[in-house]
């Protein structure tokens, strides 16, 4: 099933990185996974999850390669300061902090979805809306 509506397919990458998670043993005693290969995965799929939904809203796609954060960051200044917070915080706990350091704190690791779910919101309220006739 194919989905037209970006936000719907950004919610959908953090249904799977939910389901990924969930893969990961869970040591109660510590308060962390126990696998980082999950908590890395899921980070990454949060954080590409977030970039469908700030491409949706944001035109960084036009030029030669690939948008560099920068790139988003400059457009999201440009557009909304509000988006451009959620963009810091989500590269630096989504990209960072769980995607490349798998960091198995599971406070940290729920930091990780409120923090995609706000942006995909925030781009949410952004997005344009279909005229009706």
């Amino acid at each position: 099933m194919e989905y037209t509506d970006p936000i719907q397919e950004a919610r959908r990458y953090v249904a799977n990185a939910k389901e990924v998670i969930q893969k990961s043993r869970y040591d109660y005693e510590c308060k962390s996974y126990l696998d980082s290969k999950y908590v890395k995965t899921a980070g990454n799929i949060l954080w590409c999850g977030c970039l469908v939904a700030l491409d949706a809203v944001l035109n960084v796609r036009d030029g030669k390669g690939r948008p560099s954060i920068e790139k988003y960051k400059l457009a999201a200044s440009n557009r909304d300061r509000t988006l451009l917070k959620f963009i810091n915080v989500s590269y630096d706990t989504l990209h960072l902090v769980m995607g490349y350091d798998g960091n198995k704190v599971k406070k940290i690791c729920d930091a990780g979805f409120e923090v995609a779910n706000d942006l995909i919101d925030r781009c949410a309220s952004l997005y344009p809306k279909p005229v009706c006739a």
